[in-house]
């Protein structure tokens, strides 16, 4: 039986009759469990939906591109020409396998990040910090905990951190909590970025107005889907643009309320595979 719940934010359209149709996935907490574990049943019909003609199956994640190239290959889409959305909707790439690292930069946007890590770290002095470079990995102020960050970790000071313009910064506390990194930014405020809170005690910024939502609606425009077309699923903050975004917006079971506030639908948490049923039901009338 289904556990997708239909949710009243709005008078729900139905983007599933028509084609073509985007369908916009989170990686960790939605396709995949927080232990990096994949359920057998999510593979099979996110593989089912893929296989379809017209459905465009995009992943948009706050995952850097080296940490997502190996979730498309798992789950089958790692195929030639496929939009895939990084970094929270600073990076976009597309596979290419000709190119180093099996992907092309389709689109890239940075900003300055020392005012707003001046700011932070005036509050969390210990949180570890780190930079991205886009295909490589990551600058950081400290290792981080094994197992968080995909691609290489360099070690530099603060000052290198902060001393040119990068698509995203990472704050990371283990002693905190992710309550705890909520009510510091509304704390302090924080201008001229976007920022994401992690399931974990984790802080994103971003260049200010970039989103997954941002990047997918290039990504819409580019693969020519009308906008009645779109479909996401997710699970947290970073994902509450996105599927206000989208024609119609699905939250996993374990979401936080003000995601489930910005989707239109509720179906399971990801330990109960939840994302089989919001797919399911997209099949259902897809068919």
């Amino acid at each position: 039986m289904s556990s997708v719940e239909t949710r009243t934010r709005t008078q729900e359209r139905h983007p599933v009759r028509d084609t073509p149709l985007l369908v916009a996935l989170d990686v960790d907490g939605t396709l995949i469990h927080h232990d990096g574990s994949v359920s057998s049943r999510v593979e099979d019909v996110v593989r089912r939906l893929e296989g379809l003609p017209h459905v465009r199956v995009v992943v948009a994640t706050g995952r850097s591109v080296v940490a997502t190239m190996p979730i498309l290959e798992h789950f089958g889409l790692r195929t030639h020409g496929r939009p895939v959305v990084c970094s929270n909707g600073a990076v976009t790439v597309e596979v290419d396998d000709d190119q180093d690292g099996g992907f092309r930069l389709l689109d890239v946007v940075t900003f300055d990040p020392a005012p707003a890590v001046s700011l932070v770290r005036r509050e969390l002095p210990g949180a570890i910090v780190a930079v991205e470079e886009v295909g490589v990995g990551f600058k950081v102020s400290t290792p981080f905990p094994e197992g968080e960050l995909w691609g290489e970790q360099t070690v530099v000071p603060m000052e290198e951190l902060l001393s040119q313009p990068v698509t995203r910064v990472t704050f990371r506390d283990p002693n905190s909590t992710s309550e705890e990194f909520s009510d510091l930014v509304e704390r302090i405020g924080l201008h001229g970025v976007s920022y994401a809170v992690g399931w974990s005690a984790w802080l994103d910024l971003a260049p200010e107005g970039v989103s997954k939502a941002s990047a997918l609606e290039q990504v819409r425009r580019r693969l020519g889907v009308e906008p009645h077309r779109t479909v996401a699923v997710g699970d947290q903050r970073n994902d509450v643009e996105m599927l206000v975004w989208a024609a119609r917006g699905y939250a996993m079971g374990q979401a936080p309320a003000e995601v489930v506030q910005a989707a239109d639908r509720m179906t399971g948490p990801v330990e109960e595979d939840g994302l089989v049923d919001a797919l399911e039901q997209v099949l259902e009338e897809l068919a």
